[in-house]
């Protein structure tokens, strides 16, 4: 029983991929037998993995018949995309005023790596360095709520979402820099705006490729890919 939890998360991980690579289409009913035998797990947690992402809004629970993929549009990833922005930057703004001189020296070590890890071609290295830079700021922060809010936010999305975002090699490498120069002069306004900007970057590069995997809904076509946030919305209604 004690795995359960785990198991159920490693469900929900495989299903968001499925639905965000365009292996499974909206409206296209999931088989709990065929995931458990690609997992090599039993029935229960896939369906508990299920129930997860009904929860997160990725698949919908259809009385009787099971658990469809769900609809979404571009205008919801850049949302999720937001919101993860703007916790991630409020974290990089009160990092300026807590980190460490050693905090300041091991981020630019990962910096330092993750260039090294670019110039040998390694994807999984410059991954890596990526997610621990990230992690290290917002430990920095000292605001151990805050980053539980944020990391489970960041569960919600597919890591392949990150693996696209952080893959921008020039641009994130410069951005993380950036970064690590404001927290060292402790400007916390620039080191929030800087992580912001970082993290809504390759958003809509991203939703491209979603949409040329066919991804979106024909009816989600039309929908701002850019450009649109939750208070630009709630400022034109």
């Amino acid at each position: 029983m004690a795995a359960r939890p785990q198991l159920s998360d490693d469900v929900a991980a495989h299903v968001r991929e499925m639905i965000v690579s365009g292996q499974v289409r909206p409206g296209e009913f999931l088989r709990t037998g065929p995931i458990a035998r690609d997992l090599g797990i039993s029935n229960t947690p896939v369906r508990e993995g299920l129930l997860l992402l009904n929860g997160e809004g990725f698949v919908e629970l259809v009385p009787r018949r099971g658990f469809a993929v769900a609809a979404f549009t571009p205008q919801d990833i850049r949302d999720l995309f937001w919101v993860q922005a703007m916790l991630a930057g409020q974290l990089a703004s009160r990092a300026a005023q807590t980190i460490t001189d050693d905090e300041l020296a091991r981020l630019a070590d990962l910096n330092e790596s993750r260039a090294r890890a670019t110039a040998a071609g390694d994807e999984t290295r410059i991954v890596k360095s990526g997610h621990d830079f990230h992690r290290g700021v917002n430990l920095a922060a000292a605001a151990p709520r805050l980053t539980v809010i944020l990391g489970q936010l960041s569960r919600r999305l597919p890591s392949s979402f990150y693996n696209d975002v952080e893959g921008h090699d020039d641009e994130t490498q410069l951005a993380h820099e950036a970064v690590v120069e404001a927290l060292g002069r402790r400007d916390a306004d620039a080191a929030g705006r800087l992580m912001s900007a970082h993290i809504m970057g390759g958003v809509d590069e991203l939703i491209e490729r979603l949409a040329d995997k066919g991804v979106f809904t024909p009816d989600s076509a039309s929908t701002p890919i850019s450009g649109s946030t939750p208070d630009d919305r709630q400022e034109r209604s």
